[in-house]
């Protein structure tokens, strides 16, 4: 048995990670704009990174190095280093042979604009500023900021029966460009549970598929999607159903964070399908209900308008009739299996429930038993005008 604590210091409360965010000069107004994750020890590493084709040149150095441990990793925001050719993974390989002494096997991670080479020398020149003996995850968390309006880590204590413990702790970033198709984001990682690189990458890879693949805000994948899980075993402890819970309960709140904050977003919605034929069709039909345009707006509008739910799901493809379809706006029922409930009255409850800041529209397919939830906002004037001139 376990216990999981809530407990500050993001990605620097496991044992013997450090982190800090200075302002390097790639964003104006010195604003902190690059970060680092230090360890004392090696670390090894899980990873889950973006299926958009034309993945930025970061992914590609990373996964060029093959099968290795690191002890560092280096981001930069405002520039995706993304479209950059060869000069991209080169550019990369430059700067990070500048690092400190006590590095071993730099990584980089980047997020920003896309098509525009990096300002290598400026990073360069932060770079030989990190103090590696710093423990400053809210820095750190705000320095890979773009348009993010908040600072995003968590951090859990995992106590055992007998007293023992290790910590897990994360940062991410993201508020746009988001519709997971691993993850949506740069997401940061560590802790000091001594578990193996295989374990690490059996639980990343089912839970990124119940939490950041559950997430969006827009419907775009990003060219820079990156979640990494870096352990350095250095408690020397570890429980298989902790630690799983933990990372879950971690990606969990950063993805629910990410949708949040989403660009102009107002609500967060969650979407629970069930009754689907499976849970692959569940995911669909929720996916569908988190991406629609359509749905969004009347979110948006705070417009219980039903038929735009019903009208999705039977366009998402899976298995779903009029006869047996459900659907609620949290405990409101609006239609149940044909029989329409949305008088004046009920259209009133319904229309109360979406002037919240988060609630939940739940869908019963009333097929069999599949289902899937997923996290959506949604979408205004404002995500507009961020997005007419993000690049300025």
């Amino acid at each position: 048995m376990y216990k999981l604590i809530k407990i500050d210091g993001g990605v620097c409360s496991a044992k013997g990670f450090f982190a800090d965010g200075i302002s390097a000069g790639l964003k104006p107004n010195n604003a902190l704009d690059m970060a680092f994750i230090y360890s004392e020890d090696m670390c090894d590493i899980a990873s889950t990174f973006t299926t958009n084709k034309m993945c930025a040149s970061p992914i590609k150095h990373f996964k060029n190095k093959g099968d290795f441990k690191t002890n560092f990793v280096l981001i930069n925001s405002k520039n995706a280093n993304a479209m950059t050719g060869k000069r991209g993974v080169l550019d990369i390989d430059d700067i990070l042979s500048n690092c400190d002494e006590k590095v071993q096997n730099p990584v980089m991670s980047s997020t920003g604009v896309i098509g525009v080479p990096l300002p290598k020398q400026k990073i360069i020149d932060g770079l030989k500023t990190f103090d590696l003996t710093q423990r400053n995850p809210q820095n750190a968390s705000k320095a890979i900021m773009t348009t993010d309006t908040f600072s995003k880590q968590i951090a859990f204590k995992v106590e055992l029966e007998n007293g023992e413990s290790f910590n897990i702790g994360a940062m991410a970033k993201g508020a746009g460009m988001i519709n997971p198709a691993m993850a949506t984001m740069l997401c940061f990682i560590t802790t000091d549970a001594k578990v193996s690189k295989e374990q690490m990458q059996k639980i990343l890879d089912e839970k990124v598929h119940l939490t950041f693949n559950a997430a969006s805000v827009d419907g775009d994948t990003s060219t820079n999607d990156t979640v990494m899980l870096l352990s350095n075993s250095k408690s020397g402890v570890f429980d298989e159903a902790g630690f799983s819970e933990a990372l879950y309960e971690v990606m969990l709140f950063l993805a629910r964070e990410m949708v949040r904050d989403g660009e102009g977003a107002t609500k967060l919605v969650t979407y629970k399908v069930t009754g689907a034929k499976n849970d692959d069709e569940a995911q669909k039909v929720a996916k569908a209900l988190s991406d629609s345009l359509l749905v969004k707006t009347a979110l948006y509008g705070e417009d219980p308008n039903w038929g735009r739910i019903a009208s999705t799901v039977g366009a998402s493809g899976v298995e779903a009739y009029e006869e047996s379809l459900s659907i609620s706006f949290d405990d409101i029922c609006v239609y149940d299996k044909g029989t329409l409930y949305f008088d004046e009255a009920m259209e009133k409850k319904a229309g109360e429930v979406m002037k919240k800041d988060s609630f939940t529209i739940s869908c019963d397919l009333g097929v069999a038993n599949g289902s899937f939830t997923s996290f959506g906002c949604d979408l205004g004037y404002e995500y507009v005008k961020i997005n007419a001139d993000y690049r300025t």
